[in-house]
């Protein structure tokens, strides 16, 4: 017998509360009174074989200075973009994720599974 939804056949079925407003993750972490740490992954536009890993806490913000130019490491091989990112409520999770990705072991799992 196929499944049906609370509200007959087609119908949706949300909580009142997340029907209201959808928060955007940001402002859903800071309202759960959590920090957010970012693991990124950047790809040159110039030559898609240059990558950069780095972390922050606003990804925005931070491929905005890769792309000025603030950044001594990156202005070389600019434009960026965005290839992958990881979120982490643990600042020590993400850090060693970072460094992790940063290792020779991390680049080969993230040129094959990011």
């Amino acid at each position: 017998m196929p499944r049906r939804s609370p509200k007959g056949e087609g119908g949706h079925c949300r909580s009142r509360a997340f029907a209201k407003r959808r928060l955007s993750r940001r402002s859903f972490f800071a309202e759960a009174g959590l920090s957010v740490k970012y693991v990124y992954i950047l790809q040159s536009e110039q030559d898609a074989e240059h990558f950069y890993t780095g972390i922050t806490d606003d990804w925005g913000a931070r491929l905005s200075k890769h792309n000025s130019g603030e950044v001594a490491h990156t202005a070389r091989y600019r434009p960026w973009n965005i290839k992958s990112y990881v979120a982490f409520t643990d600042d020590t999770r993400a850090l060693a994720f970072e460094k992790y990705l940063k290792s020779g072991s991390g680049r080969a799992f993230a040129k094959k599974r990011l």
